[in-house]
């Protein structure tokens, strides 16, 4: 292998190294497979590679992880597009049952389905395929949840906490249009009652972005509906009062309990 300039090697070309010295039959696979294919948001790590549990490995660079399979059907690799890689699906199962934690897991799935790098049933297709892969019943869960319209980790938090306190479920990405015709999605709408939740991240501190939700939250007041917005942390350190707060705006709203 050989660097043709003198520069730093970037992201895209130490890829392509871990995949030559690793041999004809290595892919890209998990988090950096699903990187090289355009999900979004999360921190470029080690370049994770995926192998025939029967292939030989020789010495690989620092900053390159191998894993192994003994399940790789053909399905599951990209049959065009460079480096070699895994499919999507099958890239974000295994960036999920190879992160560090449960929340991360979560956040990639969530995230694969929010930028529209899966759909539907895809996801649990390659489940099907990995019966026993780490984490199945978690990332089965997400992918669940997320097909259905949670795309975050705070809004699947927040589908957790209304079925943990025997709440009804709500719609989630519901569309809705403002008044000037612009669709809009609403994280979490209880239709029967006219509540809407919003769960603000991190995003909502800039003032440009928060004036657009308030503009949007001030339309539905005005129409009729109960808006409740709670900060992503409150739903970890506070969920008490989360649900106390939605139970009682529902119960205003007319839900028998």
């Amino acid at each position: 292998m050989f660097v043709t300039h003198s520069g730093p090697v970037n992201v895209e070309q130490f890829r392509w190294i871990a995949v030559l010295a690793a041999g004809p039959s290595a892919l890209l696979g998990g988090l950096s497979a699903a990187q090289a294919g355009g999900l979004r948001g999360f921190r470029t790590r080690p370049v994770e590679l995926l192998l025939p549990a029967s292939a030989r490995r020789d010495v690989l660079p620092q900053g390159v992880r191998v894993h192994r399979t003994t399940v790789l059907p053909a399905q599951d690799v990209l049959a065009v597009g460079q480096p070699p890689r895994t499919m999507l699906a099958r890239s974000v199962v295994d960036a999920a049952q190879w992160a560090a934690s449960d929340d991360e897991a979560r956040a990639v799935v969530a995230a694969a389905f929010q930028q529209r790098l899966v759909v539907g049933g895809e996801i649990h297709e390659v489940l099907d395929r990995l019966p026993r892969m780490r984490r199945r019943s978690l990332v089965t869960a997400t992918a669940t949840d997320a097909a259905g319209g949670s795309h975050s980790l705070s809004e699947l938090e927040f589908l957790d906490l209304t079925r943990r306190a025997g709440l009804p479920l709500p719609t989630r990405q519901q569309i809705r249009y403002d008044p000037a015709g612009r669709r809009r999605y609403l994280d979490a709408y209880f239709a029967r009652w006219r509540v809407h939740v919003e769960i603000d991240g991190g995003q909502h501190l800039d003032p440009a972005h928060a004036w657009a939700d308030m503009r949007r939250q001030n339309s539905l007041w005005i129409e009729g509906d109960r808006v409740l917005r709670f900060p992503a942390w409150a739903l970890r350190a506070r969920p008490d009062e989360v649900v106390a707060q939605l139970r009682a705006a529902l119960r205003m709203a007319g839900w028998p309990g």
